[in-house]
């Protein structure tokens, strides 16, 4: 296999979930209907909380936020997939590849750490509700979204920054169907060793720790639930996080499933299956999950008249 210098090199090729030119349209029509429901889903989240004045509290505000980070993560592939397909091209420019992969890296980071501060904001909820609107005040809301926002660019620009170091690569072609930094790296000229110390390294920063938050703030949740005494208070004080949870578990569960699973037996196709996953499927789901899990967004909506059931 020929070596690339990077002097050479304005374009890689992605690749492409099928070559079968009949099964094309369908692919255009799946990709392009979860990418609007994924936007859509999301919008109406954000259209509820800022429309209900009884939604202006920290958990919505999350919400909300987490929303918007969930289309931004969405619109970082998608549309670019949805664009080959109908084009017929796996083309992408060397710097279009290193802006997707700031941008899907950015807002990826964001959804983590914002999951992490949403459990953080149960834990005051539940373990000090005394003291919760003290504590969780406006300012310190805004003061946890900004480090949000610096932690996700800090990372951005890092992984970002390892990219360019790369001047040598073994093939032109990356093994996803978006430019992502573990598959660009595979393609570089560099030692394995050292690929995996850096996909590693960040993995442990920026997914680790969010992780070990969330999973510390909810023993303590639920070492406070047990005791309360009645069946009815505990009911009431675990349904207030079970929407939160539940996307927790799936945005790394399928996150998580991806690099494993991809480790253990690794194959382009399923990993780029496992890659749908998470950038796609999670954030097309969560605004079900919050609606149908949360009383409050789910009657805003149906005051809205935007949700019949």
């Amino acid at each position: 296999m020929g070596r690339y210098n990077l002097t050479r090199i304005s374009e890689f090729y992605l690749m492409s979930y099928s070559e079968d030119s009949g099964l094309q349209p369908v692919l255009f029509g799946l990709f392009l209907s979860m990418y609007l429901v994924t936007v859509l889903g999301n919008l109406l989240i954000i259209l509820a909380v800022s429309s209900d004045s009884h939604l202006h509290t920290p958990m919505y505000f999350f919400l909300c936020n987490l929303s918007l980070t969930d289309i931004g993560f969405t619109s970082s592939t998608i549309p670019k997939l949805v664009v080959d397909i109908l084009t017929h091209s796996r083309v992408i420019s060397y710097v279009g590849c290193l802006t997707q992969m700031s941008f899907f890296i950015f807002f990826g980071c964001m959804d983590s750490v914002l999951l992490s501060v949403m459990a953080y904001d149960r834990f005051v909820a539940i373990c000090h509700p005394l003291h919760y609107m003290v504590i969780m005040n406006s300012h310190y809301c805004h003061l946890l979204l900004f480090m949000s926002v610096c932690v996700s660019a800090v990372d951005s620009q890092l992984q970002n920054l390892t990219a360019l170091q790369v001047t040598c690569f073994k093939d032109v072609e990356i093994a996803s169907f978006f430019c992502e930094t573990s598959k660009f790296l595979d393609i570089s000229c560099s030692e394995t060793i050292i690929k995996n110390i850096v996909t590693y390294m960040f993995g442990i920063l920026f997914g680790f720790f969010p992780m070990s938050g969330i999973i510390f703030s909810y023993y303590k949740i639920l070492s406070t639930i047990l005791k309360i005494p009645s069946s009815g208070g505990r009911y009431k004080a675990f349904s207030t996080c079970g929407s939160h949870l539940s996307v927790v578990c799936l945005f790394y569960g399928t996150g998580l499933g991806t690099y494993l699973g991809s480790s253990a037996s690794y194959s382009p196709r399923k990993g780029m299956v496992a890659s749908l996953m998470y950038t796609v499927v999670t954030p097309m789901l969560n605004p079900f999950i919050y609606s149908l899990r949360n009383r409050d967004i789910l009657s805003t909506l149906k005051r809205l008249h935007f949700w019949k059931i």
